[in-house]
C-alpha cells in the first residue's frame, strides 16, 4: 500500500501586512513547507520575481520563491498566472518524485483577475500521476466558468484511467465543489470541514485536494500563531492511498 501525502498552500506571495509595516515571511515559509513532510506541495500566489519587494527587503531571495521553498531533494516547477507592474506570480509544485512533464493553461475570466492552471506529470514507482494546481477567481460566475474549463482540460489532457490529483485555492465559500467534481470522478475526504481561511480565525475551507484513482485517507490543517503569521491561508494536508 502506497500512501501519498499532498499539501496545498496559498502563501500570499511570501509577504504579510500592508504598507510600511509589511514583513517578509518567505524564510519562515521555507521551514514550514519542509515541516509538512508532504510528497507533493501545491502552492498558489508564488512570486517568481518582484522588483519592488526585492528593493524593499534586504533578505529577499535571489531565486524564485518556488525554488527557494523546495526542500532538499525536491524538484520544483513554477508557471506564471499574473504579470504585474513590478513582477509576476503564479502556481508552483514541489515534488519528492521526478517531474516528467508540465504545462500551463490560462484560466483568466476577466482582465482584473489573471488566473491559471498548472498541470504536472509525476513518476511514482514507474506510474504516471497527474497533478493540477489551481487558483480560482473571487467572483462566483467566474468560478463556474473556470470549473467548466477545468473539467474540459481533464477530459482533453489526462488519460481517463490515470491517477489524478486536483489541488488549490478554490475560493468557494458555499461547499459546492464536491457536487461539481463528483461528475468527473474526483472525490475528497468526506469528514468534517477543515477551515483554512482566514488563517487567524478560520471560517471557511477554501483550499481542497480532490483525487481520481486514489482513495482519500485523511485531511488535516495545522494551527497556531506561527501558521497564521505566515499567510492569510492555512495549509491543508491530505493523504491518499494509491492502489498497488
Amino acid at each position: 500500500m502506497t500512501i501519498v501525502r499532498v499539501a496545498t498552500y496559498n502563501i500570499h506571495k511570501g509577504v504579510q501586512g500592508l504598507g510600511p509595516v509589511r514583513r517578509l515571511e518567505i524564510h519562515n515559509l521555507a521551514l514550514a513547507v519542509e515541516s509538512l513532510d508532504a510528497d507533493v506541495v501545491c502552492l498558489q500566489e508564488v512570486r517568481q520575481r518582484n522588483l519592488r519587494e526585492a528593493k524593499h527587503f534586504d533578505r529577499w531571495p535571489a531565486q524564485g520563491q518556488a525554488e527557494y521553498l523546495a526542500p532538499l531533494g525536491y524538484e520544483a516547477v513554477y508557471r506564471t498566472n499574473a504579470v504585474t507592474r513590478h513582477g509576476e506570480h503564479g502556481n508552483a509544485l514541489l515534488s519528492r518524485w521526478p517531474i516528467v512533464a508540465h504545462q500551463h493553461e490560462d484560466m483568466s475570466d476577466h482582465p482584473l483577475e489573471q488566473r491559471g492552471l498548472l498541470h504536472v506529470e509525476l513518476l511514482l514507482h514507474e506510474r504516471r500521476v497527474h497533478v493540477l494546481v489551481v487558483h480560482l477567481g473571487l467572483i462566483r460566475a467566474s468560478r463556474v466558468r473556470q470549473l467548466a474549463q477545468l473539467k474540459q482540460f481533464i477530459a482533453r489532457e489526462i488519460p481517463p484511467h490515470a491517477p489524478l490529483l486536483v489541488a488549490g485555492d478554490f475560493n468557494d465559500w458555499k461547499a459546492r465543489l464536491q457536487a461539481v467534481f463528483s461528475s468527473a470522478g474526483l472525490h475528497a475526504w468526506h469528514g468534517a470541514s477543515q477551515p483554512t481561511f482566514p488563517s487567524r480565525l478560520p471560517l471557511a475551507q477554501l483550499d481542497h485536494v480532490f483525487a481520481r484513482g486514489l482513495t482519500p485517507v485523511s485531511v488535516s490543517v495545522p494551527s497556531g500563531r506561527a501558521w497564521w503569521r505566515m499567510s492569510d491561508h492555512l495549509p491543508l494536508i491530505a493523504e491518499f492511498q494509491l492502489p498497488d
